[in-house]
């Protein structure tokens, strides 16, 4: 385990981690665009070629960083394989359905997912890792929940599939913060343990006829370019979540369902009702006061700390 870091480490890992998940949500958000391009793949198997290409990405950076021993290690330790197993069954749960929802219409339902997410992050950050949270921060949690509660009685018929993405993802990002493992290795890891079935209904797609591949050369290339625009916004984000308080990095998370929830409405034509729209004001502004009182703390924080060394 890591020895205690000092107010001044701390800092610098927190403003690392800020960029680290401002990065992943960014991508994410822009995701819906790109397997709106494979809607003509089915979901299973994109999912497939994310995982063999990103196993492809990441072995190639693992080569490049010297980074395969620390996996060594992590292999030969049966708890950190144990959960890297969970939460590659997890992560691979969530890459289906967020898939599945983005080709058959349901991207509002699936923002709702990831506006959810944030609060499950909220919950397990103050109830397993007992982290704090500030009067005004509990209000806006309080708001973004009434939020989502709106959002979710408008959308009830696809509340499946936002409550099925917000906990797989909250439970993964859990269990990647607590297992002592870096992003890279971590997730190459996790990617491993799903190729042999992934490499399978590939092999099985294309020897039936049907297979993605045999579509098109542009077909092919989005698929293979999937192993990157899957593994380096979640690596971002795994890096993110070792640096970052979790109920913080689950405020972040609204990022990514804003830009999806303008997408499914400006640019898939998706119904937008005044549930919608009553949602998407409480979150933000939840999201404001969260934000407001976290810099308001930190920089007190900063202020005391320069006073005792003064």
């Amino acid at each position: 385990m890591h020895a205690p870091f000092t107010p001044a480490e701390t800092a610098r890992r927190h403003r690392a981690g800020l960029f680290y998940g401002l990065g992943a949500y960014l991508l994410w958000g822009v995701l819906p665009l790109y397997f709106k391009a494979l809607a003509h793949v089915g979901a299973t198997e994109i999912v497939a070629h994310r995982i063999v290409w990103s196993l492809v990405f990441l072995g190639a950076l693992l080569t490049f960083a010297a980074r395969w021993r620390p996996v060594g290690v992590a292999l030969r330790t049966p708890r950190v394989v144990l959960t890297l197993a969970a939460s590659a069954v997890l992560i691979g749960t969530n890459w289906l359905i967020w898939v599945w929802a983005v080709n058959n219409g349901h991207v509002l339902e699936g923002s709702l997912g990831y506006y959810l997410n944030p609060l499950v992050n909220v919950l397990m950050g103050t109830i397993l890792l007992k982290e704090k949270l500030s009067r005004p921060q509990l209000g806006a949690v309080m708001l973004a929940a009434a939020g989502v509660a709106v959002l979710a009685w408008g959308a009830s018929s696809g509340l499946w599939i936002s409550l099925s993405l917000a906990a797989t993802f909250a439970t993964y990002g859990l269990l990647r913060k607590v297992v002592d493992v870096e992003a890279l290795e971590g997730l190459s890891i996790e990617t491993a343990m799903l190729t042999p079935l992934a490499l399978g209904w590939i092999i099985w797609m294309n020897q039936s006829g049907g297979g993605g591949l045999s579509f098109d050369g542009t077909t092919t290339a989005l698929l293979i370019a999937a192993g990157a625009v899957t593994a380096i916004p979640l690596l971002l984000f795994t890096a993110a979540a070792r640096r970052l308080p979790y109920s913080l990095l689950g405020f972040l998370q609204y990022i990514a369902p804003s830009m999806q929830f303008l997408f499914a409405v400006l640019v898939f034509g998706e119904k937008l009702t005044t549930a919608h729209i009553i949602c998407f004001g409480a979150i933000w502004t939840a999201l404001a006061i969260f934000s407001l009182d976290t810099w308001r703390r930190s920089a007190v924080g900063r202020r005391t700390a320069a006073e005792g060394l003064a």
